[in-house]
């Protein structure tokens, strides 16, 4: 990598504050990548970020649920009607194994969302203490990408990483799972690394998916999911498609049920 390579703004800030911790780093993050609401429920672990948060409670909203599969949903939500990626913060251990409904339901809808998780310090890792699930382990079939992050310095990266797989291709749930320490450690100049501008750009491979012509005197489609896909392509190519749907809500709200085409 080119350590010449423009330093994102987050690095910049970190570079110059000397108490910029990893919880900060990872706030900076967020509004680099355009965050300005977040769905969370603050607990132990992740209490860290929530200290951080107040620094930057006039830039960033943050709205509190009543549990954690709430903020998830809350964020599915946000995110098909903004068009922006959702972003939740939730402790660990129980905190976030109540994601998991939400996490599998983004992903079968194709919703842009990334959910931060509260983990305990990386030294009690495997030891059974309080608190402490492998979460990586548990959402590995219920997100488009996970990790866990162990040190301070890898925060942006991975939260870059995070947002530019969330919205790109087919959209989907990611998971960040930081833990403890690296969120109260002191980011300093000399970790830092350059980081390049994640795109996400979907014009590649939407234009492939709508150029095939469905003859429907020789064929006959019936299209049971992925209706966030197909109003993703709609929107970007202009293109209009005539669809049979089963009914399933993942088409509902793009097949009008009065139509002849709907078999609902």
């Amino acid at each position: 990598m080119n350590t010449s390579q423009t330093l994102r703004p987050e690095e910049r800030r970190a570079a110059s504050d000397p108490s910029m911790t990893g919880s900060k780093a990872l706030i900076e993050s967020f509004l680099q990548e355009g965050v300005e609401t977040v769905f969370g429920y603050p607990g132990g672990a992740i209490i860290p970020v929530y200290d951080a948060l107040y620094d930057y409670r006039d830039r960033l909203r943050h709205i509190l649920v009543r549990h954690e599969q709430g903020a998830v949903h809350a964020a599915q939500g946000y995110a098909r009607v903004s068009g922006r990626v959702g972003v939740c913060l939730v402790t660990s251990g129980p905190g976030a194994t109540n994601t998991v409904t939400g996490l599998a339901d983004a992903l079968m809808d194709s919703t842009p969302l990334v959910l931060v998780t509260g983990q305990v310090g990386s030294a009690l890792l495997g030891t059974d203490a309080f608190q402490e699930t492998n979460f990586v382990g548990i959402t590995q079939a219920v997100t488009k990408w996970n990790c866990q992050v162990k040190r301070t310095e890898d925060i942006p990266a991975a939260i870059a990483k995070a947002f530019y797989i969330a919205r790109s291709g087919r959209p989907g749930p990611v998971v960040v799972d930081i833990t403890k320490d690296a969120r109260y450690a002191i980011l300093d100049e000399i970790m830092l690394k350059a980081i390049p501008e994640p795109r996400a750009d979907v014009s590649d491979w939407a234009p492939k998916m709508t150029t095939m012509h469905i003859n429907p005197d020789k064929i006959r489609e019936v299209i049971g999911s992925g209706g966030k896909v197909i109003q993703k392509i709609c929107a970007d190519t202009g293109a209009k498609i005539d669809i049979e749907d089963d009914g399933t809500l993942s088409l509902i709200h793009i097949s009008e049920p009065t139509r002849p085409i709907s078999i609902s």
